[in-house]
């Protein structure tokens, strides 16, 4: 039985905390699923804390916290603080769904005829499905990572198995690597021709 991460291991590095995150579970509710792509932003341009807000104080004042934003207008990111003592947060941009896959279904085929044709691989590939999918929202933002959304330890991923990319959907800081995700893995949102091994 895997044991709930700490809120200790969310206090390292951003950029080394997004490939531990990876082969971790996380459970909300009666969904769940193994992460398997992640990116890293710190005091980068591309980085809500490159200039602190109200919005991005969680960042600087917290590890081991939700961070949860909305972009145009609609959809829902979720993040998790790092960098104890300084600004840091590791956006999860992929899951694999492994439980609630058919409560995932509905949720993200409320506009579709049939939700059930959606396919495993398309539920959690990319930020805002894995949001939709597990019903992440603003509500969960601020709140301690073991509260509401939980993160297990789980398979270790060999270092082999990681590569890097640039980060996806940014207009600045396109030239650091802090894209993660695991090789092979079909639930990840894209792949870069621009991969390296980690």
């Amino acid at each position: 039985m895997s044991t709930q991460l700490p809120k200790s291991f969310f206090s390292i590095d951003a950029v080394d905390l997004a490939k531990k995150l990876l082969g971790k579970r996380i459970v909300y509710g009666d969904c769940e699923g193994i992460i398997v792509e992640t990116e890293a932003y710190k005091r980068d341009p591309a980085s809500h804390a490159y200039k602190i807000t109200p919005r991005s104080q969680i960042m600087l004042d917290t590890h081991g916290h939700v961070y949860v934003y909305v972009i145009y207008g609609m959809y829902h990111c979720l993040n998790f603080t790092t960098n104890q003592g300084d600004v840091g947060a590791v956006l999860i941009r992929a899951i694999e769904p492994t439980k609630g896959i058919e409560k995932m279904k509905q949720r993200r085929g409320k506009k579709l005829k049939n939700p059930r044709s959606l396919k495993l691989k398309d539920l959690c590939s990319g930020p805002s499905k894995l949001c939709e999918a597990f019903a992440i929202d603003k509500s969960n933002n601020a709140l301690e990572v073991g509260k509401e959304i939980l993160v297990f330890d789980n398979e270790e991923i060999p270092h082999s198995q990681i590569h890097t990319t640039s980060r996806v959907g940014i207009s600045e800081g396109k030239e650091l690597m802090w894209r993660f995700y695991v090789k092979g893995s079909e639930h990840v949102s894209i792949k870069c021709k621009n991969e390296s091994r980690a």
